[in-house]
């Protein structure tokens, strides 16, 4: 699986207010494995405009340094070569799509889904995961003890190495089966073979609190979406119960 992890830095918040991408970076995981940096997209863009006080507060990218880089256009394609066929995992989503949706479409282009196969939303995950906890990145990073100490000013390339680490977190319980039955890539296959000759034993059930039982089936929705299908845990669950 190609998965491209995408951050964009813009010159404000509020894509109707005429605000534009300036600086975007994309970097590829394979198998859930980072690629090396020279398959790793990262460019700064001239945005044509000054950033406003707090955007600029955030990414420090000034008016003067981003002068000489190119326009979005001249690495549209370039972008779009790179991201297309693979899945976009990007913190809070709506956000990049809607200033990517309209970069491409002041250049004629259909929206950025028309490019991918589909797009992982971790701000989403990570508020199914965590209900009315903070879910910023920073504080992901600080949950998942995951070191952002080289991070002053927020970058795009930067955000993105952290938000692999945070993804892979999110997904690691996924990750953790995937490698006990990594040998056909059936999961149903898989445990049948494992408990064949085994002796059955009986099925007992532990008495777990209702609220704890919603929490983990809450849980297991969130790896759903994440596999776009049925989570390993539920197909052995599912297969053990046969």
């Amino acid at each position: 699986m190609r998965q491209i992890i995408l951050d964009t830095e813009t010159t404000g918040l509020r894509v109707e207010d005429g605000n534009r991408i300036l600086e975007i970076a994309a970097v590829e995981m394979i198998d859930r494995k980072l690629s090396s940096a020279d398959r790793h997209l990262h460019r700064y863009i001239n945005p044509g405009r000054d950033s406003e006080e707090g955007a600029l507060n955030v990414h420090g990218l000034t008016t003067e340094f981003l002068a000489d880089k190119p326009k979005f256009a001249a690495i549209a394609d370039d972008f779009l070569r790179f991201v297309e066929g693979a899945e976009l995992i990007i913190h809070n989503a709506p956000f990049d799509v809607g200033y990517l949706n309209m970069e491409l479409g002041k250049l004629g282009h259909g929206p950025i889904t028309d490019y991918v196969s589909g797009v992982i939303d971790t701000l989403k995950m990570a508020k199914d995961t965590f209900p009315g906890k903070r879910n910023s990145l920073d504080a992901l990073c600080d949950r998942f003890e995951i070191d952002r100490s080289g991070r002053t000013l927020h970058g795009a390339l930067i955000d993105c190495e952290l938000l692999a680490e945070v993804y892979l977190a999110l997904t690691r319980g996924q990750d953790s089966l995937l490698i006990d039955f990594a040998s056909s890539g059936d999961a149903a296959a898989d445990a049948a073979s494992f408990s064949q000759g085994r002796p059955r034993k009986p099925l007992i059930a532990a008495g777990v609190p209702a609220d704890d039982l919603a929490q983990h089936e809450a849980y297991l929705d969130v790896l759903d979406k994440s596999v776009k299908g049925t989570c390993l845990w539920r197909e052995l669950t599912a297969a053990g119960a046969q």
